[in-house]
């Protein structure tokens, strides 16, 4: 399937995101200099039933999964997939501008009404300048009962010598996803592993760096104070790692560990920052 993609290019003419709202508002490319940032998976991507590898998917209302992939409110039982329905929906283009940015919306319907019970409306501006892009998101509850959520980012970043990769990421220990075991962080990951699936939480800091020696590649991650989590995953013989800031851990909508919970009428806002830099 052929989606209409929007390139956002930054003033200057050094850098340019492309943006796809029809397919879950994804931004699909981050170029510098020519040089791709992000990793995609195209077939995936162009398979309308296949959630997209690649890019830089939308994670609401929840991150991660769920047991059976079901929660409980108000004593009625929802079914709600892996990292929640924003990725999967279209979303309105509310604007664009030439200072380099899009402003993608989407608002409740009825699909997501039978699925998570909540009206809202979600505003998106990424923004590109210079080496730096810019996730602006506003979170607002139109209902009238508080909103329970949690929001992230999943950036696929690509690579080809992941054993060229170094991590400076503000925690020493992270959760094992996998076994539910809690591991030290010694600085680095063993990329012989079929996949790694963990979770940083108690973090010092709101930045992170991944450098790419191979690349002579910088990636600096500024998140939000609202993300209490880093996820890192990646799959062995695939070409991208994620690092992804979570405002909650796998399944908070029924432990309600960390989550968000909006008034009526109110607005939550997070901003995450990442700076790509070749030395």
């Amino acid at each position: 399937m052929d989606w209409k993609t929007y390139t956002i290019s930054d003033p200057g003419g050094a850098a340019e995101i492309e943006v796809v709202p029809d397919r879950g508002g994804i931004i699909t490319r981050w170029r510098i200099g020519g040089e791709d940032i992000l990793y995609l998976d195209e077939e995936r991507f162009t398979n309308p039933e296949l959630s997209v590898r690649g890019g830089v998917p939308i994670l609401f209302p929840i991150c991660g999964n769920l047991p059976d992939n079901s929660y409980t409110y108000h004593q009625q039982t929802y079914t709600l997939k892996q990292h929640g329905f924003a990725r999967d929906l279209p979303w309105e283009v509310a604007a664009t501008t030439p200072g380099g940015s899009i402003t993608l919306v989407l608002t409740s319907n009825d699909h997501t009404r039978s699925v998570y019970p909540f009206d809202f409306r979600i505003v998106y501006t990424y923004q590109v300048q210079g080496d730096t892009l810019t996730i602006r998101q506003e979170y607002t509850n139109l209902g009238a009962e508080p909103m329970p959520f949690s929001a992230g980012l999943h950036p696929y970043f690509t690579v080809k010598d992941k054993s060229s990769l170094q991590f400076e990421i503000p925690s020493k220990a992270y959760l094992n996803q996998r076994t539910g075991e809690m591991q030290p962080f010694s600085g680095n990951f063993d990329f012989d592993s079929d996949e790694i699936d963990v979770a940083f939480g108690n973090l010092t800091g709101t930045s992170a760096i991944v450098t790419d020696s191979s690349r002579r590649l910088q990636v600096l991650m500024e998140s939000d104070p609202s993300h209490c989590y880093l996820v890192f995953w990646t799959v062995k013989g695939k070409d991208f790692y994620c690092i992804e800031p979570w405002t909650a851990k796998r399944n908070a909508i029924n432990t309600g560990e960390n989550l968000l919970n909006l008034a009526p009428g109110a607005t939550q806002e997070i901003t995450a920052r990442f700076r790509a830099k070749f030395f």
